[in-house]
C-alpha cells in the first residue's frame, strides 16, 4: 500500500476478455499496472499466495468466474482488512450493491462505467491522507428522484431555494444552480423536472468534470464521423436526446471557452449543428445548469462568459450548505434512515437521541450526501439497525474530546422538536423588521407540514384566509 503513483498495482478480476482489455486500457491511462485474472481463485492465489507482487487495489466484476462475488470480497477482507477493493455492479442493482458493501467493498461504480468516476474511487482509496470508510464517500450514490414536497429541510434559506425552484419549474426558462458538492443540486435539478411541462419528456445529465474538457463540445452537440482524430462513428449528442425534455449540465463551470461559445448561440437559435456537420436541428429543451463554485467570480476573471452566465441564470438557485442549515439535520438523518433502511436486504435503521446529537454537533463539510453516505456506512456495519454514538467512531475522533458520550447528553441540541432557530437579529445587532421573522415563521411552518395549507393555518392559530392573505403582503409563494 506504500507504492509510488507510477507503480500502482490493481488486480482485475474478470471473465469477460472483452471487458478485460477495456479496464486494462482504462487503468492504465489512470497510472495504475494490471493484472488481469478470469476468476476468484486465481484472483486469491495472487493475493494472498507466496510472491513478491503487492497490490493497492482490487477491482472485481460480477462476471467473474468461480465463488459468488460477496464471499470472494468477503475472503480477500478477512486476510486483508486494509486492501481497497472496488466492485463493478450493474445499473439500478442495489441490491447486489448492498450485499458487495457489507462483505467488505470499500466502493462501487455501476455499468455503463464512468471513467472518471473509477478512476476517482480509486485516488480515494489509495491517497495517503484518504478519510476513514465511515467518512469517505462512496462513488456510486443510492439515488431517489423527489418531488418538492418530499424534500426535507424547513430552514428559511433552504426554504427559499425550494421556493425559487418550485416557481422556476413552471416556466421554461433556463435554471442555474450552486452550491457546494453535496448539498443537493442534483435533487434539486430533477425535482425540476420532474415538476415542469416536460416532465413526461427525457432528462438527460451531462456532467462537464466527468469528461475530457475537448470532448465536452461533441457530446453535447454531436459530431459526425471523422470529425476529429478518435471520432470514428458518428455520434448524436445530447442536446438533440433531451429534445422535449430537460439537459442537466453539471460542473458548468468546467466548460472551456469554445463549449460555452457554441452553447450560448444554441440558447439564441434552439439549432443543433453536430461537430464536422452542415445540418441544422431544432430542438426543444429546458437546460439546467449546476456550479460548484460562484460563477459571478469566474465572469469577473473572465473564465466565464458573462452573456452565457445572464442566459443560464433567467432562474438562480443557490443552495446552503449544510452546516448553513444545520437545524435540518435531525429530521434529514431520519428521512435518509427511513430510506437506506427500505433498500433490500437493510435492515430498519433507527437512531438513539444521542447519536442524533452526535451527528447535529459535526461540520459536515460533504455536505447532505455525506450524511447519506455515513449513515449508510453505519446502518450496514451496525447488527442490530439502531444507531448509536458508537456507530460512529470517525465522527467522535473529528469533533474530538468534547463529544464524550456525557457531554454529548449535555448538549442543548433539539434534536426532538426538529425546531428551527428563527434568526433574530441583524448582523449590526439590531432586530430584524417583524415582517421578516414572521415571513419566516410562515415557511417553516409550510415546510414543516409539508405544504398543507389548513394544517398550517390551524398551527398557527389563523384562518386559512388570514393565511393567504399574509403570504400575498409577504410576497411568500405557495411553495415555499
Amino acid at each position: 500500500m506504500g507504492s509510488n503513483r507510477e507503480n500502482r498495482n490493481i488486480l482485475i478480476v474478470e471473465s469477460d476478455p472483452s471487458q478485460q482489455r477495456y479496464f486494462a486500457a482504462l487503468l492504465g491511462r489512470g497510472g495504475w499496472r494490471t493484472t488481469v485474472v478470469e476468476d476468484t481463485d486465481a484472483g486469491l492465489q495472487l493475493i494472498h499466495g507466496e510472491h513478491d507482487e503487492s497490490w493497492d487495489a482490487v477491482l472485481t466484476s460480477q462476471s467473474a468466474g468461480g465463488m459468488s462475488m460477496p464471499n470472494f470480497v468477503s475472503e480477500i477482507r478477512h486476510k486483508s482488512p486494509a486492501l481497497p477493493i472496488i466492485s463493478v455492479t450493474e445499473l439500478g442493482n442495489v441490491n447486489d450493491a448492498i450485499r458487495l458493501m457489507r462483505a467488505g467493498a470499500t466502493d462501487f461504480v455501476q455499468r455503463p462505467i464512468i471513467v472518471d468516476r473509477l478512476l476517482e474511487a480509486l485516488e480515494r482509496c489509495h491517497h495517503p491522507h484518504a478519510a476513514k470508510d465511515e467518512l469517505r464517500p462512496l462513488t456510486e450514490k443510492l439515488r431517489a428522484n423527489l418531488a418538492f414536497d418530499e424534500i426535507v429541510g424547513s430552514s428559511p434559506n433552504f426554504r427559499s431555494a425550494l421556493a425559487i425552484a418550485a416557481k422556476a419549474a413552471r416556466t421554461r426558462l433556463p435554471t442555474l444552480i450552486t452550491g457546494r458538492s453535496g448539498t443537493g443540486k442534483e435533487v434539486f435539478a430533477r425535482a425540476i423536472h420532474g415538476a415542469s411541462p416536460r416532465s413526461r419528456g427525457p432528462l438527460v445529465v451531462l456532467d462537464c468534470a466527468a469528461i475530457a474538457p475537448g470532448l465536452i463540445a461533441s457530446s453535447l452537440f454531436g459530431h459526425e464521423r471523422g470529425a476529429f482524430p478518435g471520432a470514428f462513428d458518428r455520434q448524436i449528442g445530447q442536446l438533440v436526446q433531451a429534445d422535449g425534455g430537460s439537459i442537466v449540465i453539471d460542473h458548468v463551470e468546467c466548460m472551456p471557452a469554445e463549449a460555452q461559445a457554441m452553447l450560448m448561440q444554441f440558447i439564441n437559435t434552439q439549432d443543433v449543428q453536430m461537430v464536422g456537420g452542415n445540418i441544422r436541428q431544432r430542438v426543444d429543451l429546458r437546460i439546467i445548469a449546476t456550479s460548484n463554485t460562484p460563477l459571478t467570480h469566474m465572469v469577473e476573471s473572465g473564465h466565464f462568459r458573462e452573456d452565457l452566465f445572464d442566459a443560464l441564470a433567467a432562474a438562480q438557485i443557490n443552495l446552503p450548505t449544510l452546516s448553513e442549515r444545520r437545524s435540518d439535520i435531525a429530521p434529514l438523518v431520519r428521512h435518509l434512515a427511513t430510506r437506506i433502511g427500505s433498500l433490500p436486504n437493510m435492515p430498519a435503521a433507527s437512531i438513539t437521541d444521542a447519536a442524533l446529537r452526535l451527528l447535529t454537533s459535526y461540520a459536515w463539510p460533504g455536505n447532505v450526501r455525506q450524511l447519506q453516505d455515513v449513515l449508510f456506512r453505519a446502518t450496514l456495519a451496525s447488527g442490530t439497525g439502531i444507531l448509536t454514538p458508537d456507530d460512529f467512531p470517525a465522527i467522535h475522533e473529528a469533533i474530538g474530546d468534547s463529544t464524550s458520550s456525557s457531554r454529548i447528553r449535555e448538549q442543548n441540541i433539539a434534536v426532538h422538536s426538529d425546531a428551527m432557530g428563527i434568526t433574530l437579529y441583524q448582523q449590526d445587532g439590531h432586530l430584524r423588521p417583524l415582517h421578516e421573522i414572521e415571513a419566516d415563521v410562515i415557511r417553516l411552518a409550510i415546510g414543516h407540514y409539508r405544504g398543507r395549507m389548513s394544517e398550517v393555518a390551524r398551527r398557527l392559530g389563523i384562518g386559512r384566509s388570514t393565511l393567504y392573505r399574509k403570504l400575498s403582503d409577504l410576497g411568500i409563494d405557495t411553495a415555499a
